[in-house]
């Protein structure tokens, strides 16, 4: 497409700049140290759901008591300044280079674990995905499946229904609106699979999917994100 031919121009002919500071950034990915250093991670929490704990040796109390296909969620940060920002500007602005910045904090920060049979990252209704363009997890989970030198597979999930924007509907909303809005296509030939999604805010998308992987005989399934949306934080 035309904006991704601008991108790489951009990318060889400018100079790399941090996006939040606009300071000279030899990485290449568009976000110098110090604003990288100042982003909200989110280095301790529930390793089911990914909701902050002060001490995250075991699930919280929710996940404990509560049945979940994910066997495993991962998320850099707190969907909060500056990072809800920077995937505003990824999703709806059109600022693709963003997702080369989130593949490389995740492959970072799952480098130790035991690497997944393939990535799956979480598919877009076709109506939704014409209308923007592009699915903004295949976007991140492309890049990140060559650092991981990791098989991705983008066709074996399919969106069945076009469903309303999540955001705007209540949790247990969520989880009735998503019913039957997965499908494979295909048989997944994986025992582990990790999801690939930019936030995630109940996590009902994500185990609507986890569930129809399950029933088809996926042993372990995996949700990593870029952002978890707190509690309390807006969003």
């Amino acid at each position: 497409m035309v904006y991704k031919w601008v991108e790489y121009l951009q990318q060889r002919l400018l100079p790399s700049r941090c996006t939040l500071c606009l300071a000279a950034d030899p990485s290449g990915l568009n976000l110098c140290r110090d604003c990288r250093a100042d982003l909200p991670w989110l280095d301790r929490s529930c390793p089911r759901c990914a909701l902050p704990l002060a001490a995250p040796s075991l699930p919280c109390g929710h996940c404990q008591t509560h049945r979940s296909a994910l066997d495993r969620t991962l998320a850099l940060f707190q969907y909060a300044p500056p990072v809800d920002v920077l995937i505003q500007q990824f999703k709806f602005g059109r600022s693709l280079h963003h997702a080369r910045l989130f593949a490389s904090l995740l492959a970072e920060r799952v480098h130790d674990s035991a690497p997944p049979d393939c990535l799956i990252p979480v598919p877009l209704h076709p109506s939704r995905q014409r209308t923007r363009g592009f699915n903004q997890a295949l976007e991140i989970a492309r890049p990140l499946a060559k650092h991981l030198h990791c098989r991705l597979d983008h066709s074996s999930c399919r969106r069945t229904r076009a469903t309303p924007a999540q955001s705007r509907l209540p949790a247990t909303q969520r989880r009735r609106n998503l019913r039957g809005a997965f499908a494979l296509t295909r048989p997944v030939d994986a025992r582990h699979v990790a999801l690939v999604d930019d936030v995630m805010t109940t996590g009902s998308t994500l185990e609507a999917l986890a569930e129809v992987l399950r029933d088809a005989g996926v042993e372990t399934v995996e949700a990593w994100v870029c952002a978890r949306t707190v509690p309390g934080n807006a969003r």
